[in-house]
């Protein structure tokens, strides 16, 4: 049988598969999700912290460099990924990174938080880096998995609905994080929390084992690190529209250096009570979820430029709203802005790297690039709004950021293309 025979049968399994596949990678997302949120970088993981007595400093470096440990691995595991012809198999094996350190972190709140907090503030920092930097080596194995088994009209409400699920999962399981914290005396409430996690990542490993991987097209040999790098300027050069995509989505992240800020302003600027606390976390939520399908949508039928584009505007709109609102009923907006546009980059943000590869065996290199090069600006730009809220106060904060979204929005409209082909893949 001709080589040219089997990639046509594979082409129709691949099709016969889609709706299996975008429940089983669906379904291995949104649990995905839901068990981050039981050990949520904003707020399980910097209080365990603090349960162990680490400083300031400490706290706050976690989600830096959780984030970190997310975006910058993955172009210097893209040259390996794009030689397999299958993912799933690379994918499985090192997931479990990704999921065990969730169970280590139970026993080490349970039995070692109380005797040794140094011992178990050091191995908290260490398992998710684990946890992270595993993700990041994955991420363009995974994704293009993605890419060969959802088609590209569908992947938009693949990612909206899936963060949707994951978001409700989530929301929900923050009430039980509510409870075990409340009835359950610290650290043992952060190993149930952390038992939770790992529940959900093993169901999600359940649903990833579910997926039919369509065979690659084909695969691109192996290279030595140092040659597979040393393409990527050649790259960038010769796809301008590419370079100027990632320069858009660096002032982007500019733009979003804000959010963190939000909650503290309005509390301190209109002595709220803390209750508002949960009215800003509902509607950030209902701003996700809103934001999620509707750009799921979009995406699909209009290309995902001009779902960043949106989110980019809707961005700047948070910004300018959290300069001028006059109460802290009108700036509870804010947060709802914010969840849009965060919807906006969780639907199109990777997705649209799949479509800027020129060929389906280098779309890990792309998504490598869609995650390594941001790196450095995603894990500056909060810790110079940091330093910049201390000096100069939090306006400042919300006038540069929005200034780092028009530059951005300006970026999308007059240098940006969308490089969908119209065509699926």
């Amino acid at each position: 049988m001709s080589s040219s025979i089997l990639l046509a049968d594979e082409a129709r399994l691949a099709r016969r598969n889609v709706r299996h596949n975008a429940v089983a990678l669906g379904a291995d997302f949104a649990l995905f999700l839901v068990g981050l949120a039981f050990a949520s970088q904003s707020t399980i993981l910097p209080a365990f912290a603090a349960h162990l007595g680490a400083p300031n400093v400490v706290i706050g470096a976690i989600p830096a460099v959780m984030t970190l440990g997310w975006f910058l691995p993955s172009l210097f595991a893209a040259g390996h990924t794009e030689s397999l012809a299958r993912k799933l198999p690379f994918v499985m094996r090192f997931t479990l990174w990704e999921r065990v350190p969730f169970l280590a972190l139970a026993l080490i709140a349970f039995f070692v938080a109380t005797p040794a907090p140094a011992v178990a503030l050091t191995a908290l920092l260490l398992l998710l880096l684990i946890v992270t930097g595993t993700g990041g080596v994955l991420m363009p194995a995974w994704m293009d998995i993605v890419g060969r088994a959802i088609p590209t009209t569908l992947r938009g409400r693949f990612f909206g609905v899936a963060n949707v699920l994951g978001s409700a999962g989530g929301l929900v399981g923050s009430l039980g994080t509510a409870y075990f914290l409340a009835r359950v005396p610290a650290p043992a409430s952060y190993g149930v929390c952390f038992l939770c996690a790992a529940f959900c990542m093993g169901l999600s490993y359940v649903a990833l084992a579910l997926v039919r991987e369509p065979a690659a097209a084909a695969t691109v040999p192996r290279q030595p690190m140092g040659a597979y790098l040393r393409r990527i300027p050649a790259l960038l050069a010769r796809d301008r529209n590419l370079s100027w995509f990632l320069v858009a989505r660096a002032f982007a992240s500019i733009g979003t250096m804000a959010g963190g800020f939000y909650t503290v302003y309005a509390l301190r600027a209109w002595e709220a009570p803390a209750w508002w606390v949960a009215t800003f976390t509902s509607v950030l939520l209902a701003g996700q979820i809103a934001g999620n399908l509707v750009f799921g949508f979009l995406a699909d039928r209009a290309g995902h430029r001009l779902v960043l584009i949106a989110g980019t505007l809707i961005g700047v709109a948070g910004n300018v709203l959290a300069l001028v609102a006059p109460s802290v009923g009108v700036f509870s907006a804010v947060f709802a802005l914010a969840g849009v546009q965060m919807a906006a980059v969780s639907v199109s943000g990777l997705n649209v790297m799949l479509e800027f590869a020129p060929g389906a065996e280098e779309r890990p290199t792309y998504i490598g690039l869609g995650t390594t090069l941001m790196a450095p600006v995603f894990f500056a730009a909060p810790l110079v709004a940091g330093v910049m809220a201390d000096g100069l106060g939090f306006p400042w904060v919300f006038a540069v950021a929005t200034a780092g979204g028009l530059i951005s929005l300006g970026l999308f409209i007059a240098r940006v293309h969308d490089p969908r082909r119209g065509q699926e893949s």
